[in-house]
């Protein structure tokens, strides 16, 4: 529950002094080689990874890792009442994190993934509380090669806007970096990207589909393609 999740953030940051102290950023472009390495590499040790996405930069960790995510909260200043989105790379993941997908659910995401369109579902429940404290969980594939193969190679990801929580998103790496300096393991710099907009948010896990968001896929498009 929320008691739970938060007193286990107050353990993790108090096992650290200062987030900025136990934390050396480093740049890396997207185009280097051994980049997608380098964040796997952190990001399987429990690390924070920021990196370009088709709407705007994200920031995020192993879905799978309780304390990561746990951190992830903190580093953004993140109410634990807001769950933090998964980011998977194919269809196969998509029932990783989920259960009981809708026939609609599946249409959506064939149609409009990779994209900017968010899914809220029924969350599985081999996914960390400390993701979502509800019984459902947001999921996206983005529509970035970065993004896509980074997903590949580590499988979902819990990953939220690289900014501090209710702060403007952020599509320049420079701004990234100053941002989360001292706070992330790796700011993965894909330029600076054309989306500044978050993805359109569309709410599957009832009997009804609702737009909880509205992006770059509009309320009318959606509505269009469910009565289609």
């Amino acid at each position: 529950d929320k008691d739970s999740i938060g007193s286990r953030r107050k353990r993790s940051v108090a096992e650290h002094s200062s987030l900025e102290e136990y934390v050396k950023t480093r740049l890396v472009k997207s185009t280097a080689d051994g980049s997608i390495d380098q964040a796997t590499k952190a990001l399987r040790a429990g690390g924070l990874v920021a990196f370009p996405t088709d709407t705007v930069y994200g920031i995020g960790t192993l879905a799978f890792n309780d304390d990561a995510i746990l951190r992830l909260y903190d580093v953004k200043q993140r109410s634990s009442d807001r769950a933090i989105p998964v980011l998977i790379s194919e269809m196969a993941q998509f029932e990783m994190v989920s259960t009981g997908l809708s026939p609609l659910a599946k249409r959506l995401a064939e149609h409009y993934w990779p994209g900017a369109l968010t899914l809220v579902v029924r969350k599985s429940t081999v996914l960390p509380e400390s993701i979502s404290r509800f019984d459902t969980v947001g999921v996206r594939m983005p529509d970035h090669p970065y993004a896509l193969a980074l997903l590949s190679a580590v499988g979902p990801m819990a990953v939220t806007s690289a900014n501090i929580s209710d702060s403007p998103a952020l599509s320049q790496p420079a701004e990234v970096f100053d941002v989360l300096d001292g706070k992330v393991d790796l700011v993965i710099d894909g330029g600076i990207l054309s989306g500044s907009e978050p993805s359109t948010i569309v709410d599957c896990s009832g009997a009804k589909p609702i737009v909880l968001r509205v992006g770059p896929i509009t309320q009318e498009e959606i509505e269009q393609f469910i009565s289609a």
